[in-house]
């Protein structure tokens, strides 16, 4: 399967995420049922112009200009590289499966990219303008299928200057760039961000792929494009199947970096937000429906995490003097949570299985230990790594434990307890040991 990945001009926000943790949970599903996954996501480090279209900076240079880096290919590669490093270890703080996954940097696949171009001129799909080789959507019938869209009611309200293009819907194969352009048959320049994804999927998967995974925002554009292209040039269908999940908002409000709202997990940890609890949240809904973040239901899905912990590293060695009988057995229980997850990945009644497995007192806590343990294989909350003590130092919380520390060293006893009961508010205790002030959840 292929994985649409990043651009890796910034650092990915947790919109972004929610796509591979969602896929994540995919490939898990396809390995429980015996399959064997070879995964590709791709790493965009060129040709993703600003607004996804055919016009404006490419983003890695606006990135360039951002961070006072001088325009060359050999910076650009530089932020490439540092960002696709912080998006491999957010998917690791998420747990993201990344076993023999290829990650595939556009930049390393230009040849390809040429060639995936020149076979679609010489097949006549594709014309030249005075700023780049674009696929003429016309020679292809099919290309409003896919997303649904209104082509003809797009070129009847055409109200804008389409330059050179022959139809509204044509999209960029190659831009011309004579300064970071690549040398190339073709003119020098650099590929069109649909191009990319089309000649990595051919040269890691080959064509038909089984399945395509995006956000549903690549639907009307981005994917679209590849389809045509794709079929074009290979005549074969691009993929089997498509999934795509929904969009994230925040706070009610469509995720923008002009509206200040697109997080990232350092901002949740920031919050004391872990990334596992980042990870239950998005698994509480079903990966096409849209979400709604809220600092509220994050806390919330922290707290309902910090409860399973409970129950695994504390309720779980209870006695069974404790428990009752506990002869049910939990096979009913998993046969539920795998028929909720073989159901097109419905993750949130698979957790409602968990979480009324947890309830049910006539199953054993042994028991019900295994059962959460094959569930959590699929979940990939790491539910049996976690310790319920692991607290996520806050920089509000650092800041009260430094101004206690310094209030006892100058032995004022009274700011030193007031200190303490801030502490308590944000919900933990405080004691002090010969090694330090030493914390724990109330």
């Amino acid at each position: 399967m292929y994985n649409c990945g990043p651009t890796v001009y910034n650092y990915a926000h947790i919109g972004n995420l929610r796509a591979y943790v969602f896929a994540d949970v995919l490939r898990r599903t396809l390995e429980m049922n015996g399959y064997a996954v070879k995964q590709v996501i791709n790493i965009t480090d060129v040709g993703h112009l600003v607004g996804d279209g055919d016009e404006g900076d490419d983003k890695m240079t606006a990135a360039l200009k951002r961070e006072g880096k001088p325009l060359t290919k050999e910076a650009m590669r530089e932020v490439g590289d540092f960002y696709t490093e912080k998006f491999k270890e957010d998917l690791a703080a998420l747990n993201i499966k990344t076993e023999d996954t290829e990650f595939p940097k556009a930049s390393d696949h230009i040849a390809e990219d040429i060639m995936l171009v020149e076979t679609l001129m010489q097949k006549g799909f594709a014309y030249s303008t005075s700023d780049g080789i674009y696929f003429d959507t016309s020679k292809f019938p099919h290309y409003a299928d896919f997303a649904k869209l209104d082509v003809k009611g797009m070129r009847a309200g055409e109200r804008i200057d389409v330059g050179e293009k022959k139809n509204p819907t044509d999209f960029a194969l190659w831009k011309f760039d004579d300064e970071l352009g690549y040398e190339a048959p073709i003119g020098k320049g650099f590929p069109g961000w649909h191009v990319e994804c089309s000649a990595m999927i051919e040269k890691y998967l080959g064509h038909p792929i089984d399945i395509h995974t995006g956000g549903v925002d690549h639907i009307p554009v981005h994917h679209t494009n590849e389809i045509a292209q794709s079929e074009s040039a290979y005549g074969t269908p691009l993929a089997n199947t498509w999934m795509h999940s929904a969009f994230m908002n925040v706070d009610g409000q469509k995720m923008s970096k002009s509206l200040g709202n697109t997080y990232t997990l350092a901002d949740l940890k920031e919050h004391g937000i872990s990334p596992m609890a980042f990870r239950y949240w998005l698994l509480t809904a079903h990966y096409r429906t849209q979400v709604n973040f809220t600092w509220e239901a994050l806390a919330g899905a922290e707290k309902r995490l910090s409860y399973i912990y409970k129950f695994i590293f504390e309720d779980g060695t209870r006695s069974k003097d404790d428990w009752g009988a506990g002869t049910t057995d939990t096979q009913n229980y998993l046969e539920i949570f795998y028929e909720h997850i073989r159901n097109d990945l419905n993750t949130a009644e698979a957790l409602g299985t968990l979480n009324t497995l947890i309830s049910d007192y006539t199953v054993s806590p042994e028991k019900k230990r295994k059962a959460i343990e094959e569930m959590d294989k699929i979940l990939g909350l790491k539910l049996f790594e976690y310790s319920p003590e692991e607290i996520i130092i806050t920089s509000e919380l650092q800041a009260l434990l430094d101004a206690r520390k310094l209030a006892r060293e100058e032995k004022n006893f009274t700011e030193s307890d007031r200190l303490r009961d801030e502490i308590r508010a944000l919900g933990y205790e405080v004691k002090d040991t010969p090694e330090g002030q030493k914390l724990k959840h109330l």
